[in-house]
């Protein structure tokens, strides 16, 4: 007969002792799995993000929208004090989703929560978690963010009238929603879940300041692109040029030339693919064009990805080295 370890719940403080000191920083280094559980692609912007004079624990990007992320954690049950400023911060900083961690929801926040769900309109959401540590027998503990409020989509469109949107939004909303169910459930690329009515849609590289985006651009084109930004034109240049360096191999790996963009007046660099092709093509161009950004999303990750990290890594090591090598 099999033997079973028993199952503990044990208390976030015996992990995180401090709130401010402990556990925002921690969830700050480890928003990504907090956003996989959520189906979106999580990156911090900044802790104790200013907003008038009180200071957001964590202000995040969902990289899909390119909307701000409000959150606020806790190592004690939810109470009023922070429902208060969940609503303060989400309104000074125009945010459209909203997340509330805490060790345990009491149950008017709950209803509070699933209310705000309710009323608002289908692009606001409001998440109730709460982080739990388990651990079995004596074995090392472990984190769950297990997801207590999350905004009912049906519900919502039925309740809400939703603006209208363009014919040609929707063929986007459409385009990338097969996209990123395809990446997530075939190739575990992502979690997000939600297309939008746009353009293009990011995902994140696994580490800060780096997305792998799909486009569709002016002149008929679509692209795989690499965007490097991590809010300093001097870091970007760094990042670009080092891999610049690498230029004929990474090409090599590829297979193919790429666009290596360092615009004058702008402090973005990118480092694209790209190919023909329009919304407005047919099924069958459109098909070709999703099986082609999806080929080379898990390149650029492939190829690129291992390659940011090590260059994260010097960097750290050597900072002074990024300020010689933009000068």
């Amino acid at each position: 007969m099999t033997e079973f370890g028993e199952l503990k719940y044990l208390d976030p403080r015996s992990v995180w002792r401090n709130e401010a000191r402990d556990f925002t920083p921690w969830l700050a280094n480890n928003i990504r799995a907090l956003g996989d559980k959520l189906g979106m692609e999580l990156e911090l912007d900044s802790q104790e993000a200013p907003v008038g004079d009180f200071s957001l624990d964590l202000l995040a990007k969902d990289l899909g929208s390119g909307r701000p992320v409000v959150i606020e954690n806790q190592l004690e049950a939810t109470n009023h004090e922070h429902l208060g400023k969940l609503l303060t911060y989400a309104g000074g900083l125009a945010a459209q989703t909203v997340i509330w961690v805490a060790k345990s929801l009491r149950d008017e926040h709950r209803q509070a929560l699933e209310w705000l769900n309710q009323i608002t309109g289908p692009d606001v959401s409001f998440f109730g978690v709460v982080v739990e540590i388990i651990q079995i027998d004596n074995s090392k503990p472990a984190y769950n963010f297990r997801v207590v409020v999350s905004p009912n989509e049906w519900q919502k469109n039925k309740s809400i009238a939703r603006p209208p949107v363009s014919p040609r939004s929707q063929a986007y909303r459409e385009f990338f929603q097969a996209l990123i169910d395809e990446l997530r459930e075939k190739h575990r690329f992502t979690n997000a879940r939600a297309g939008q009515p746009q353009n293009w849609y990011c995902f994140g590289a696994g580490v800060r300041g780096f997305s792998y985006c799909a486009s569709f651009s002016q002149g008929a084109k679509t692209l795989v692109i690499l965007n490097i930004d991590l809010g300093d034109k001097n870091h970007n240049v760094w990042f670009f040029k080092a891999l610049e360096g690498e230029r004929a191999q990474i090409e090599k790996e590829l297979g193919e030339s790429l666009s290596w963009d360092n615009p004058e007046g702008s402090r973005y660099c990118s480092i694209s693919s790209y190919r023909p092709g329009s919304i407005n093509a047919g099924r069958d161009e459109l098909d070709s064009i999703r099986e082609w950004m999806i080929e080379k999303l898990l390149i650029f990750k492939r190829v690129f990805g291992p390659r940011i990290k090590r260059l994260k890594t010097r960097k750290e090591q050597s900072p002074e080295d990024a300020i010689t090598a933009t000068t």
